[in-house]
Parts: C-alpha cells; structure tokens; sequence
C-alpha cells in the first residue's frame, strides 16, 4: 500500500496464530479472516483519513522488531499480542519504549476465559484495552487513536502526527 506522506500513520499488528482466523474457534474468534479484518481497519482508516499498516508474525521476535522499526515513523499502535499477552515480557518491554498512545485488543473476553488468559502482561505498557468486542474492536481502537492523535499528542519530528 502508498502511503500519504501527510497522514498519521498507524501501525496494526497481530499475534500468533490470528493468521488462522475464520478457521480456529470460530465460535470464540468469528468466522473473519485476518484479511477480512485488515480489509475492514483500511476502510475505517480511510474514513478517519489516517494511513494503516496490518502486520501478523506468530515470532515473538518479529513482534518485537516491528514495534522497534515503527518507534519514529507512526503516531500510534494498535496490538493483538495474541497468546504473547499473558507471557511476553519481552514484548511489553519494548512498547515501553514507545512514546504514542497503544491500545491493546482483544477479539475475545480474556476476562471470561481460562484463568491463565486473564492476565495480560502488555496491559500496563498499553495505553489502553479493548477485549471481547469480536473485530469492532480494532475499528474502535482506530477511531480513539485518532482522536488522541489529534488532541494529545502534536506532531513533532519524532511523532509525526
């Protein structure tokens, strides 16, 4: 995708094994691909007049580089650390280092899960969460980021808004 030199640029990015979606548990998941998904933030984005960048890696590590490789090129993340959010410390260092606003979400209410899946370790590196909403929730994730955007954080070289 070309990318408007002039837009906020956003960056998604998915965990492991939400490239599987539409095919595992659809009945916790929904029955939406990932490029369903992705096609469904773009146009959103296209409303919001922002440019979007999707990215899945079921690595750890390829998580983590991508959180690196967008510290001064985007204005805000959105992260679905899949099944990383309740075990990577790593990941949760590194948007640490990150100085836009980061919302955390969720297809499925961990809340409401398995014990094990009710802690997320990214939580208090997020600016904010959104859990259980199905797909809507990278859509409301967007719209507030935008917003943020837009009333919180100016652009500057380093946040180019």
């Amino acid at each position: 995708m070309t990318v408007a030199p002039n837009l906020p640029r956003i960056q998604v990015i998915h965990g492991p094994n939400l490239n599987m979606l539409g095919k595992r548990e659809p009945e916790i998941y929904g029955s939406l691909s990932l490029d369903d998904i992705d096609a469904r933030i773009q146009k959103c984005a296209v409303g919001l007049n922002v440019a979007v960048d999707c990215f899945q890696s079921n690595h750890e590590g390829g998580i983590i580089d991508q959180i690196h490789e967008i510290r001064n090129t985007h204005a805000g993340l959105i992260i679905n650390p899949g099944g990383y959010t309740h075990t990577s410390v790593a990941i949760r260092d590194a948007l640490l280092l990150l100085v836009f606003p980061v919302v955390e979400v969720h297809l499925s209410n961990i809340y409401k899960r398995e014990a094990f899946r009710q802690h997320s370790m990214i939580a208090g590196a997020a600016t904010g969460q959104i859990s259980g909403l199905g797909h809507e929730g990278y859509m409301l994730a967007l719209t507030w980021l935008v917003r943020q955007i837009i009333d919180n954080y100016p652009a500057t070289q380093e946040n180019p808004a």
